[in-house]
């Protein structure tokens, strides 16, 4: 009985350090600094920018291309991604404890 409770607290344990984990890689963004500054029109026109470039690579023959070129197009695309997450409005990201804190008001509530 003891090791299945070990067991299912073990499992909880790394659970919500994978939640944790993920959350704290979306907030270390560098970029942020200087999107904070742009204005709207600009942000609209640096993302229809990053949609013409993906755009041009995906009609691309990439068959062609080397590793190195295909390595650098990938890193291309990656930075364009944080960049267009960034630019964006970011969205509301609830944590586990949150969620169940929110929960049990509801529940006392009612």
């Amino acid at each position: 009985m003891k090791t299945k409770f070990y067991l299912a607290l073990i499992a909880l344990l790394f659970s919500l350090t994978a939640i944790t984990a993920n959350a704290a890689s979306t907030s270390n963004d560098i970029s942020t600094s200087t999107t904070s500054s742009m204005t709207e029109e600009q942000k609209n026109a640096r993302i229809e920018e990053m949609k013409d470039r993906v755009n041009e690579i995906k009609k691309m023959d990439r068959s062609s291309l080397s590793s190195q070129d295909k390595k650098d197009l990938r890193k291309e695309l990656k930075g364009m991604n944080k960049e267009a997450k960034s630019l964006g409005n970011g969205g509301v990201y609830l944590s586990l404890a949150g969620v169940l804190i929110v929960a049990l008001v509801l529940i006392l509530i009612l």
